[in-house]
This record gives structure tokens, C-alpha cells and sequence, in this order.
């Protein structure tokens, strides 16, 4: 018996070029500025990539293979805890699609293959609009977001109120 599966669709314009975006997704030293993990491949298809946290530990957190690659347009890799690396089965996948669009680049994020109520799929649904929240406010006005930040008293007070 197969597994459900879900995916996560995320759409945004970015105010840049396709090869600003496609390299601050795939080289390290930009991703950590607004995602603070690296990106770290040879982006070849068939490679390794490895998601590191940029702090002092440099745990890998996610792990994965590169399926396509190419460049500035397209990038899909499989998506794995560093412990279901070697398990296929348990890897999602998620495609970076780049368009340009008048000035802009509409950058749509699909991250599918994901195991319905698996905590990857929460975790990845909460994920994706910090990161690439980040990457847009990075790319436009060179701060990103933190995107580690919690919502303060404040917000979840004013969310409670509107709904």
C-alpha cells in the first residue's frame, strides 16, 4: 500500500534578475545571509546537496540529491532528514521554477512527495513562507527576515481578534 501524499505550492515575485535568485538559492555564502543555512552541492545532476546551519555547530539538517539543474531557470532536488538519506522512500521533492516577469522573477516553489501529516509536511508548510519571505526581502532591500522569529504576544493577541 502506497503512502498519501501532499504537496506545498508557494508563489512569489522578487524584484531581481533569474540569475540573482537561482544563486542565492544554490551558492552558500548568499543562502546563509537570509536563510542562515548553506546550500552546499556541485549542483550536478545525480550529486549530493546538503542543507547546513551556518552557526557554530554546522549540523546538516536536510539532505537530498540534485534531479535537474539548469541554471537560471530550474532546479529540482529530493528532500530527506539526514537520517532517511539512504531511504528513497522517505524523500520529498521540491522544484524552484524561474520566470522572468517584466522586471521581476516569479519564483514558484513546489515541494511534493511529502507524506500527508508528516511532520516534514507541517514543518515545511511553515517553513517555505519565512524562507522565501527572506529571500525576497534580501534580494530587494538587502535585510532579510528572521526567519527563526516567533509571533509575539501582540500578533497572536490581533490574530484571535480577527477571526
Amino acid at each position: 500500500m502506497s503512502k498519501e501524499t501532499t504537496k506545498f505550492v508557494y508563489v512569489t515575485y522578487i524584484v531581481s534578475t533569474p540569475e540573482k535568485v537561482f544563486e542565492a538559492i544554490t551558492k552558500p555564502e548568499i543562502a546563509e545571509r537570509y536563510w542562515a543555512h548553506e546550500n552546499v552541492s556541485d549542483w550536478q545532476p545525480g550529486s549530493k546537496w546538503e542543507h547546513v546551519r551556518s552557526d557554530a555547530a554546522r549540523d546538516v539538517k536536510v539532505v537530498g540529491k540534485v534531479v535537474e539543474c539548469s541554471p537560471p531557470t530550474r532546479l529540482v532536488i529530493t528532500w530527506a532528514s539526514p537520517s532517511d538519506y539512504a531511504d528513497l522512500g522517505k524523500h520529498s521533492r521540491v522544484t524552484f521554477d524561474l520566470t522572468p516577469f517584466d522586471n521581476m522573477v516569479r519564483l514558484s516553489v513546489t515541494h511534493d512527495e511529502l507524506e500527508v501529516g508528516s511532520a516534514m509536511a507541517t514543518g515545511i508548510s511553515n517553513g517555505w513562507p519565512r524562507v522565501l519571505s527572506s529571500l525576497k526581502s534580501f534580494l530587494e532591500t538587502g535585510r532579510p527576515i528572521d526567519v527563526f522569529g516567533q509571533p509575539t504576544a501582540q500578533t497572536v493577541t490581533a490574530a484571535r481578534s480577527a477571526s
